[in-house]
């Protein structure tokens, strides 16, 4: 069995399918529309907001590391107040239905 060759898109191509991708408001219609794979559109739109892909972390100089330590530590506190809202309005919706 022949091995597939991985795709290579240019830089261009990468900033254009981003742009769609805003533009339709979905990016798994504009992967569908380009032929490329979903997962290929959200790194390429992760790259371009600065955010690292798992084999980029590894390579971060030290300035870089502290300032995404601090932005995901930003986040998980976010994630952690929006958790303990959830709880809450869940609790309460569960509060009214054994009523």
């Amino acid at each position: 069995m022949e091995k597939k060759k991985p795709r290579v898109y240019s830089d261009e191509f990468r900033r254009q399918a981003v742009q769609l991708a805003k533009d339709v408001g979905n990016v798994s219609k504009a992967a569908k529309q380009l032929g490329i794979p979903e997962a290929s559109l959200y790194a390429w739109r992760a790259g371009q907001r600065g955010t690292k892909t798992v084999s980029q972390v590894g390579t971060l100089d030290p300035g870089s590391e502290a300032e995404e330590n601090k932005r995901l530590r930003r986040e998980v506190a976010e994630l952690k107040k929006v958790n303990h809202i959830l709880k809450a309005a869940a609790a309460i919706f569960t509060r009214d239905h054994l009523s």
